[in-house]
């Protein structure tokens, strides 16, 4: 399934900051789009890797359903398979998620030649979106959880096509998100609780008994 990687461009997109709005817009030019496929954990996901940077750095969308995926027209003619069950996009790739009861060699070409055709046409891969607002003050345990995500964790999440993010803590307890391949991924579980929770045990033990995880 896999072949060999083409190393993305940071001029697939323009990034319209209005801070008057607080919205982005995400927009590609017109050219020649390479896919390479990689699969996960997560037999039920595949990453679609284009030559291209798609999303800013630090940022991702996740679509579990079309509902959510208005404001993305990408994800929206992807759901229009009946095969598909969720779409996320980060970095350089779109992951995307069937349902159980298709092989993906069955599909993935398919998927493959849209996404390549609808990225070439150079059409919006998100329309606006809203900026994240800021967050309030934090603890010094939160942001000790968040280096810890971001340097020893999102990486790994990243790499197998899904993404991590900190939700909250209380009670010795962490919480975080997981999007895209992670959501629903039958070692996800097993990952949180011999992976990840153990590794705020050793790194944080007398803040962290407990990683729960949310999606």
């Amino acid at each position: 399934m896999l072949v060999s990687p083409i190393y993305p461009a940071m001029n697939l997109i323009s990034l319209i900051l209005l801070d008057q709005k607080s919205e982005i817009m995400l927009k590609a030019a017109p050219k020649t789009i390479h896919i390479y496929l990689e699969s996960n954990p997560n037999p039920n996901s595949l990453k679609f890797v284009v030559n291209e940077i798609l999303v800013p750095e630090g940022m991702s969308f996740d679509f579990p359903t079309p509902v959510e995926a208005e404001e993305a027209p990408l994800a929206q003619e992807l759901f229009m398979y009946p095969f598909v069950d969720r779409v996320f996009y980060m970095s350089n790739f779109v992951t995307v998620t069937k349902k159980e009861d298709v092989e993906w060699i069955e599909v993935q070409d398919t998927l493959k030649e849209h996404i390549r055709t609808f990225l070439e046409s150079g059409k919006l891969i998100l329309d606006k979106k809203d900026v994240a607002i800021p967050e309030q003050e934090e603890t010094e345990t939160i942001k000790k959880i968040k280096t810890i995500l971001d340097e020893y964790i999102r990486p790994a999440v990243e790499q197998d096509g899904g993404a991590i993010t900190f939700h909250s803590y209380e009670n010795k307890r962490v919480r975080v998100a997981l999007q895209g391949s992670c959501s629903g991924c039958p070692s996800s579980t097993i990952t949180l609780k011999a992976g990840i929770e153990n590794l705020f045990k050793k790194m944080m033990p007398d803040e962290v008994e407990e990683v729960e995880a949310l999606g």
